[in-house]
């Protein structure tokens, strides 16, 4: 808004606590319910009344702190009428618990810097409700490790084996572990009827999806019947450490099985993503 003249002074103006006693002492303790005041720039802003007479700043009083200096010593009958404190420019005071709404909280430098939260205040943080000043979250994509492999493997055994390994260590131990894996599975055995494939994942020495993939065969008569097992799962491991995921098969029934047949390619993505 434009003034003719000049702008405006705009401040916190606060009366003080009474000083009802006077001991003949020139000096004495200014208080702002009930606690010490010291929020001013200089002494020219205190209005002081002494015995119904305005005091000049400096020469009939000063001030330091908490404490108001009168230039001699009061004496009994001697009575402080009031202290009047004219607030600094755009001082508006301290807002009481709960007065300031959303609307009226702006993104800048100025307003940010004055709040009392914690954490760091910059371009890629920002407020959150509970106070502290954080990086957007949940769901940002840290870092991406992908292995592929197209070598054949085949088996009759029921006891799971690799077909991909990948590691990863995490930034943080809020942070969860994206995986994304994709195997192409054959059917090489005719004389088993219901064969299947199993597909899991293990990080480190521990299965996570224990539910498992099945790919099932149920033709006593053709061979090479070929499908693809693609799956993912959200892991949390909690860690800063490396950490080693797998994907295994295993042949369900015994029958022979085999994945990356014909050159085909499986693939094992690890994302880690940010989270709170």
């Amino acid at each position: 808004m434009a003034y003719i003249g000049k702008q405006p002074v705009i401040g916190n103006f606060v009366k003080l606590d009474a000083i009802s006693v006077v001991n003949g002492q020139a000096s004495y303790t200014m208080q702002n319910g009930g606690a010490n005041f010291t929020s001013y720039a200089n002494v020219n802003q205190f209005l002081v009344s002494l015995n119904g007479i305005l005091q000049s700043p400096t020469d009939s009083f000063t001030v330091s702190g908490s404490t108001i200096t009168f230039a001699s010593n009061l004496v009994t009958g001697d009575v402080i009428d009031f202290i009047i404190v004219l607030g600094n420019t755009l001082d508006v005071g301290v807002p009481s618990d709960n007065t300031v709404t959303n609307a009226k909280i702006v993104d800048s430098t100025i307003a940010l810097g004055k709040l009392s939260a914690t954490g760091t205040k910059d371009a890629t943080t920002f407020l959150r409700g509970d106070n502290t000043f954080a990086e957007a979250g949940g769901g940002k994509v840290l870092q991406v490790v992908q292995s592929i492999t197209n070598t054949n493997i085949s088996t009759t055994s029921t006891t799971y084996q690799d077909v991909l390994t990948a590691n990863i260590t995490p930034s943080s131990t809020s942070s969860k572990i994206l995986i994304l894996t994709n195997v192409p599975c054959r059917k090489e055995d005719s004389a088993i009827g219901n064969n299947s494939v199993g597909l899991r994942i293990v990080r480190d020495a521990t299965v996570l999806n224990t539910f498992g993939q099945y790919i099932a065969w149920n033709d006593n008569n053709t061979l090479f019947e070929q499908e693809t097992g693609s799956f993912d799962y959200l892991d949390s491991p909690n860690s800063t450490s490396q950490i080693t995921y797998k994907t295994q098969f295993t042949s369900m029934q015994g029958g022979q099985v085999a994945v990356c047949h014909d050159s085909s390619g499986a693939s094992l993505t690890l994302m880690e993503i940010a989270w709170w």
